[in-house]
């Protein structure tokens, strides 16, 4: 898919996600220590969005900005191990200062879509990241891999959430 045509993709897709949802809230973790989550997190698996189908080697990286934000970077192959890096950006923004767990994301001005820190283990090596419509999930790791067992947890806990569990699909991991 040509690069212009990812833009506009990603594009709707910031405005798609932004629709209004029925779905509960999803809990959050109670507190997260911004500076301590910045940095690189390797996709394990998700529910891709369309810009992520065939992704390999993904990882999504996070810096706080002096004004709070966090300047996100996502980069991946796309469809093998062999192909070009394409990298997209997006900007988080905290909504939520007691916790720090929930976020706005825009990938594209004015669109914000839902972000929301819904686990994440006590030595920040890995995380899931949720969103109330319960229609994509990351999860990620400070490693490209995690235990099997980990693994199949976070699934299990995604499963409580109301999450449909066949749609997470493992993403390639290759370095």
């Amino acid at each position: 898919m040509s690069r212009t045509i990812r833009i506009v993709a990603a594009a709707w897709l910031a405005a798609w996600l932004t629709a209004c949802t029925h779905a509960p809230p999803i809990p959050t973790v109670p507190k997260v220590n911004l500076e301590r989550f910045m940095g690189d997190w390797y996709v394990i698996a998700s529910i891709p969005t369309f810009v992520e189908r065939g992704a390999h080697n993904a990882v999504e990286s996070y810096r706080l900005d002096d004004d709070g934000s966090i300047a996100t970077r996502y980069s991946f192959r796309e469809g093998s191990f062999d192909a070009p890096p394409e990298t997209y950006h997006a900007r988080g923004f905290v909504k939520d200062k007691a916790s720090n767990a929930v976020w706005k994301m825009q990938f594209l001005w004015p669109f914000t879509a839902d972000y929301r820190i819904v686990y994440l283990s006590a030595d920040y090596s890995r995380t899931i990241i949720g969103r109330n419509q319960r229609d994509y999930v990351w999860i990620m790791a400070r490693q490209p891999a995690i235990d099997e067992r980990d693994l199949a947890d976070m699934l299990a806990f995604l499963a409580t959430q109301g999450y449909d569990i066949s749609l997470i699909e493992r993403v390639p991991q290759r370095w």
